[in-house]
């Protein structure tokens, strides 16, 4: 079966005969469910061997041996539509799999295992040497009965398990290693929330939850209204922060974008907090017009609290004005542009937090340091796009967003394009109802 196959049966897929019994439907989910595995399968085998071919032509051109993977991931994950983060983990398992563990990827194929639970194999049997992987992977998936049944939990203790006793000290020698991958993260939830997740030794996790826990118990027992998920969350942000035991905004810099128009005439155009994303106008006025009552309080001694910065954008296209610079590197002035024009990383799927300020086209080939020619990217991206066969040229017409094309070393093209900006449009005659809004239209207005 060539590409040419594969498109026509994709093509095929959604004439499937739907005037059928309800046993017959769970037939067809259950064989949908088989050919999705399935694909994940030849996937990987297809990822093993692009991963294969790319090194073995670096290696004939001579590339130094660690640079030969750099950014096969990048192209997976472009390809897949996916993060580069994910096209990492896609290749990893792709490689392990098809040199590592036959027996798992057999099943795969066969549409047995999911592509979830294959992850899972090999999730955990990474810290194994490649003869006692293989070994497990006979061990577990010769016989499809052996993981028939199981849930994902009840799979990943049995690989552990297994793993364990095939290589004791592996297992150990990975748990200590583990805890150089702490971290902290955060990312957007529904209704303008955050999740704030620590990825802790097991002792310290269980340690500071049982400690919010125990807090919180004593507050609800003293009589206050909150839940206890309540108390526990705002005891966390208090103790971090040092903020007061509330759920308001902690002192911290927070960039939002909003519109003139939404924040004044109560125009319905949502803003944008960087790293988070959009949230409704009218919470974004409410956060402002806090923050602005709070400086001009004499009573509070917070003037700096609040810092009010005019972006120009274009009335059509939203597209952020640009700055011109001729520094080798970006002023901090234009890179804070550069961060509000970008908002995350411009490689399409990728949506990591800007680490890195780079020239589009390299200054060694007379690149300027300008937005035009500057790009918010994280930092696995900035790197990939230095590998062979890499390049990238930005695009933008007078008064439209902010594009770049992004050609890899197979040939294929993907253009990235900058999110628009609030748009500023005319006002009508806005009627003053507070000195905060009086403060602000004097600041807009000001020449």
């Amino acid at each position: 079966m060539d590409a040419a196959a594969v498109i026509a049966f994709l093509a095929e897929l959604p004439k499937l005969d739907r005037d059928i019994d309800d046993a017959t439907r769970i037939d067809v989910l259950r064989t949908l469910e088989e050919v999705k595995a399935a694909c994940a399968g030849v996937q990987a085998r297809v990822t093993a061997d692009l991963d294969a071919s790319i090194r073995a032509a670096r290696a004939d051109r001579e590339v130094p041996a660690a640079q030969r993977g750099r950014g096969i991931a990048n192209q997976v994950a472009l390809a897949r539509r996916d993060s580069p983060f994910r096209g990492g983990r896609h290749l990893g398992m792709a490689t392990a799999l098809v040199h590592e563990m036959p027996c798992a990827l057999a099943l795969l194929e066969r549409g047995v295992l999911s592509e979830w639970r294959a992850t899972i194999l090999v999730r955990e049997t990474a810290c194994l040497t490649r003869e006692d992987r293989t070994a497990l992977d006979y061990l577990l998936c010769a016989d499809p009965a052996t993981l028939d049944g199981l849930g994902d939990p009840a799979v990943c203790a049995k690989v552990r398990a297994a793993a364990a006793e095939v290589d004791a000290e592996a297992v150990v020698r990975r748990a200590r290693k583990s805890v150089s991958d702490r971290r902290v993260t955060s990312r957007p939830a529904p209704d303008t929330m955050a999740y704030v997740s620590a990825l802790l030794p097991v002792a310290q996790g269980v340690a500071v939850h049982a400690t919010l826990a125990r807090d919180a118990d004593s507050i609800l027992a003293a009589g206050d209204e909150r839940t206890r998920s309540q108390i526990m969350a705002d005891l966390l942000v208090s103790r971090v922060t040092g903020a007061p035991h509330t759920a308001t905004a902690p002192p911290i810099t927070v960039n939002l974008v909003i519109s003139d128009r939404a924040l004044l005439d109560r125009g319905s155009e949502p803003a944008c907090v960087q790293g988070y994303g959009p949230v409704p106008a009218a919470l974004a006025g409410h956060w402002i017009n806090e923050a602005v009552e709070a400086a001009i309080d004499p009573g509070t001694g917070d003037e700096a609290r609040v810092t009010l910065r005019r972006l120009y954008a274009n009335p059509h296209s939203g597209a952020l004005t640009a700055t011109e610079s001729q520094a080798r590197c970006f002023p901090a002035g234009l890179a804070r542009m550069i961060d509000l024009r970008d908002r995350t990383c411009r490689t399409p799927w990728c949506d990591a937090p800007i680490r890195h300020h780079d020239h589009i086209q390299p200054r060694e080939y007379e690149g300027p340091t300008t937005a035009h020619n500057g790009a918010g990217l994280c930092a696995a991206c900035n790197y990939a796009k230095q590998g062979a066969g890499w390049n990238a040229k930005p695009h933008q017409v007078p008064g439209g967003l902010h594009k770049i094309e992004i050609h890899t070393p197979t040939g294929h093209r993907y253009r990235s394009t900058a999110p628009p900006l609030p748009k500023p449009l005319p006002f009508r005659e806005v009627q003053i109802s507070s000195p905060v809004e009086r403060i602000l239209i004097e600041y807009l207005h000001a020449a």
